[in-house]
């Protein structure tokens, strides 16, 4: 096996190169790529049953696991879901708001990395492979942008877009980020920094509380380029006052915390043990 060599402090080092998993570890994922790790998406929705087909229309066929997180529908948002994708994996929300929907989603999750994305149409799911893309090239944590080149948005009206802009700007002064976009739900990350964001919040403020944790542990962040597409029926639940002034309370509680020390990525089995010659 040939070293990784590597050059620190002016100094050559050399390392043993990590073991190849097996083949049969792979999904694939393009005709030109695979993957090996497992891809969990998270799929928060109250009364979605007309939106979930065209949502989950775009979700790749790779992706190991669905888990829709239920907010207590009075439609046919579970039985939809259900005909669409019978794995699919129903947890009922106990509490209330995204924030809560989202910790419940995460803790159902199986896989080595999850994916959030919106119910109500305006996230693609032919996306994820660009932010899986970016974890499996050495990203902590991929964020979407709507401002990245390649991004865009047919939904921010003039109000939204100030606010956020304001708001991105607060962040990153305080806490040394270069983020683009704050207040947009589309992010996937390593199941392992669970721990690190840690969410504790109930309302749409929760992208910004993740962003803003990911980077106070020294997650690798990685923006990726996303288009936002209007809703496709029934009407958002975000207030533009409102939740601007939770994500502004957000930011500045978050400056005092102390942020969780992220895991370390687990170490690659010996050859011997992951069948590789």
């Amino acid at each position: 096996m040939s070293p990784e060599i590597t050059k620190h402090n002016g100094k050559v080092h050399s390392a043993p190169l990590r073991s190849m998993p097996p083949p049969s570890s792979f999904t694939p994922v393009t005709p030109h790529l695979a993957i090996s790790p497992t891809v969990s998406v998270v799929v928060p929705a109250m009364n979605e049953a007309e939106n979930l087909p065209h949502v989950f229309a775009t979700i790749p066929q790779w992706v190991d696991e669905i888990v829709l997180v239920d907010g207590n529908s009075v439609d046919d948002t579970v039985a939809v879901a259900k005909r669409l994708r019978p794995n699919v994996k129903v947890v009922t929300q106990k509490g209330k708001g995204k924030g809560d929907a989202l910790a419940a989603g995460f803790a159902a999750c199986t896989s080595d990395i999850i994916v959030m994305i919106d119910a109500d149409g305006s996230t693609d799911g032919r996306e994820i492979i660009n932010f899986v893309g970016a974890l499996v090239t050495g990203a902590d944590f991929v964020k979407g942008s709507r401002y990245a080149a390649g991004g865009g948005s047919d939904d921010l009206t003039l109000n939204r877009r100030l606010g956020n802009k304001i708001l991105t700007g607060i962040v990153n002064l305080m806490y040394k980020t270069q983020y683009t976009d704050l207040c947009y739900g589309y992010n996937a990350f390593w199941a392992r920094h669970l721990d690190v964001l840690d969410l504790d919040c109930d309302g749409f403020e929760v992208e910004t509380l993740m962003n803003v944790r990911a980077a106070k542990a020294g997650l690798k962040v990685q923006e990726v380029p996303s288009h936002e597409r209007n809703r496709i029926h029934g009407e958002s639940n975000l207030h533009v006052i409102r939740d601007g002034f939770r994500v502004l309370k957000t930011i500045f509680k978050e400056w005092r915390r102390q942020p969780t020390p992220p895991k370390p990525e687990p170490a690659a089995a010996p050859t011997a043990d992951r069948g590789v010659a």
